[in-house]
């Protein structure tokens, strides 16, 4: 913007010009696309001196454009960005462990985090245990002196178990630990970990933020406290993205609102359908008031996402993969977050150490994209009918 705006800018207003500094942009409306890994310098004084830019791979206006918008979507002390939404995990916890230290995660984490922290975080003297993720006080009941970092992710993956994100901030702060945030399902614009008390929040940005299903790529924000540590740590792993990429999320930011909204009343639509389906024993989307965690929701957040899961009523598993191939409109496939819906079975996917999990039947996960709800539910309808008629 060419003066400063006189009050507190609305959501799709942050969107249209969050990162669009001309230190980044020039005269354009987006900045470049700057393919770059050697920076030149006019005298070998200013290589020493402090410098926006230095090398590639620690900063070009592209990603400097992307990451400021993060950081004042957020209100962070600064974001950084990452090849992957799993990348992103990794580089968020990594920062506050180390040997001797334990890491506490919700029993619902996304399953390639549960495979990082059983793989590698043991495998450098770092502990990991589960905790009940619909129950602040066994986070409580868990932590200890050793415990360096309390991980939420609310909605939790697959099972959309919301978590009581301010009690277990402070239950973990109590005992000194850092609490990160997987903020995948509502984004920045639905919910804000660090006003909740939150340290660290992440997302994968190849889900949302892209919006359209040809990105991979991860951001990372944190507060005051946590940044400088976040910051030092992540350009000595020497993680960066492409431009390319940087400049394709920077565009999803862009129509992130409107995406959403679109995507929230859909899924609303196709939640409030399966709900009455006798085929259909749970439907598990906060958003929903017969949802468990639909009062944390309400509190917590502001909006809700396209990605819901259900549970069949006595069906098996090969009944529910006949089900999903014969759909017409929803692809098979492991991400969401992009313009197309999607389905998949999600209870091989499901580990539980903390708590069982003691749901009956196959559950399914739908991302409902931007196509027109009636298909979706017409989709869905015939699929039933020939399997159930």
């Amino acid at each position: 913007m060419k003066k400063p705006f006189g009050r507190k800018p609305g959501t799709g207003t942050l969107l249209a010009n969050a990162g669009r500094e001309k230190r980044f942009t020039g005269p354009f409306v987006n900045p470049p696309v700057v393919h770059a890994s050697t920076v030149l310098f006019d005298t070998t004084g200013e290589m020493f001196s402090p410098r926006d830019y230095v090398y590639g791979r620690r900063g070009t206006p592209t990603l400097g454009s992307v990451e400021t918008a993060l950081a004042q979507l957020e209100d962070a002390a600064g974001a950084v960005l990452c090849p992957s939404g799993l990348n992103a995990i990794t580089a968020a916890i990594l920062p506050f462990v180390g040997a001797g230290d334990r890491v506490l995660f919700p029993d619902s984490v996304y399953g390639p985090a549960r495979t990082f922290a059983d793989a590698v975080l043991s495998r450098l003297g770092v502990r990991a245990d589960y905790y009940d993720p619909a129950d602040a006080d066994d986070v409580a009941a868990r932590v200890d002196g050793a415990t360096k970092v309390v991980y939420v992710e609310s909605p939790g993956s697959l099972t959309m178990e919301m978590q009581d994100i301010p009690a277990i901030a402070a239950v973990a702060h109590a005992a000194g630990a850092v609490v990160v945030a997987d903020n995948t399902w509502a984004t920045p614009l639905y919910c804000r970990p660090l006003d909740l008390g939150a340290d660290v929040a992440l997302l994968a940005a190849t889900k949302y933020i892209g919006g359209h299903a040809d990105i991979m790529m991860g951001t990372i924000t944190a507060n005051d406290r946590c940044w400088p540590r976040l910051k030092e740590v992540h350009g000595a792993m020497g993680v960066c993205v492409g431009p390319d990429d940087a400049y394709l999320a920077l565009r999803g930011l862009r129509t992130l609102e409107v995406r959403l909204r679109r995507h929230a009343q859909s899924a609303l639509a196709v939640a409030n359908w399966l709900e009455g389906h006798h085929e259909v024993a749970d439907v598990l989307y906060p958003a929903l008031p017969s949802d468990p965690g639909h009062a944390l929701w309400q509190r917590d957040m502001t909006g809700a996402s396209g990605l819901l899961s259900f549970v069949l009523r006595g069906w098996s598993e090969t009944e529910a993969a006949q089900l999903l191939d014969e759909l017409a409109l929803f692809g098979l496939g492991y991400s969401w977050g992009g313009f197309e819906s999607l389905a998949s079975i999600g209870t091989h996917g499901i580990t539980r150490t903390a708590r069982p999990y003691d749901r009956a039947g196959p559950l399914i996960r739908l991302h409902i994209g931007l196509e027109d709800p009636d298909d979706l539910l017409a989709d869905l309808d015939e699929g039933f009918r020939r399997l159930r008629p």
